[in-house]
């Protein structure tokens, strides 16, 4: 139907408005015979006709009048809905929700996201902590703050700043079990595993080894407490343990075997049409998070 097409009716309305045919084809950008063609097209899905022309002088049939002031009011509406979203899409506001890892999202990400949040009033930030990987579209989030790259290729991914990890245990347990000299070792310690599973493969980068655990936890910041209590060895990342390893609450072990790094990313799900409230966010993660040795990433990523 011809009044589905908005084009026609803005068409029209110019015709009414500037008096004559020719003039609303210049004002619409196209030709004569086009312009003439396009209305003919609106009478004849109408059924109807709209104006009566003559060389001199045009005017408005009944039913001209009418679709006149209707399309004259529909074509308003639809401009002030888009500088609403005009004006919209140019403000950080609205509801964003973010999930993070724990330990990572108490030390680093919420407050970063606090400083946010004040820099925009019409904001209201959420954050979800949780060491699990959870689906972002099935939970609501609008991205997540993850250590490591992706593996689902339908996300966008955007790196943050740098992360290694590291194997460590507090002195006692060092005094009382001693130190793994090769990761072959690590099968006769006590290791402390995050998950669900109380088996998982720990990676060099010359070995892959697989650990059997006796404490798993689901919360990283337990197994940190553990490894601080003396109960294990732990894999965690720098961020988490910086401070322990400065002050000598925890040792690194190991510390010959390079472990794969795990930068830290921003992850979405689409990467057309992202909100700017959620665009503005990890720009501004990306401009402050700073690594234990006060790294950031240069190059902002495909975001």
């Amino acid at each position: 139907m011809a009044l589905n097409d908005i084009s026609l009716l803005r068409l029209f309305v110019a015709v009414v408005e500037s008096g004559s045919l020719s003039s609303a084809a210049r004002a619409q950008h196209i030709t004569l015979p086009a312009a003439s063609r396009k209305l003919r097209q609106l009478e004849e899905s109408l059924g109807v006709r709209l104006l009566q022309r003559t060389t001199r002088r045009q005017s408005l049939t009944e039913e001209g009048e009418l679709l006149y002031r209707r399309a004259v009011q529909v074509l308003a509406d639809l401009e002030q809905v888009e500088q609403q979203l005009l004006r919209k899409s140019a403000v950080v506001s609205g509801q964003l929700r973010v999930t993070t890892p724990i330990s990572l999202g108490r030390r680093r990400i919420a407050p970063l996201l606090a400083e946010f949040c004040a820099l925009h009033p019409e904001l209201q930030v959420q954050i979800e902590l949780s060491d699990s990987v959870l689906d972002l579209v099935a939970s609501g989030m609008d991205f997540a703050v993850r250590f490591g790259g992706l593996e689902d290729s339908s996300y966008i991914s955007r790196p943050l700043a740098p992360n290694h990890r590291v194997l460590c245990a507090s002195p006692e347990y060092i005094r009382r079990h001693g130190e793994p000299r090769s990761p072959a070792d690590l099968a006769h310690h006590h290791c402390l595993l995050i998950g669900q599973q109380s088996q998982a493969d720990w990676r060099f980068e010359e070995v892959t080894v697989r650990i059997s655990a006796r404490l798993v936890a689901s919360d990283g910041e337990v197994v940190h407490q553990w490894a601080l209590d003396g109960h294990g060895i732990a894999l965690k990342s720098i961020w988490d343990v910086a401070d322990d390893l400065r002050s000598g609450r925890l040792r690194q072990v190991l510390a010959g075997h390079r472990i794969p790094a795990a930068p830290l990313h921003a992850i979405y799900p689409h990467k057309h049409h992202v909100a700017p409230r959620v665009r503005a966010c990890i720009d501004y993660l990306a401009a402050h998070l700073r690594g234990p040795q006060g790294e950031a990433v240069d190059e902002p990523g495909n975001a």
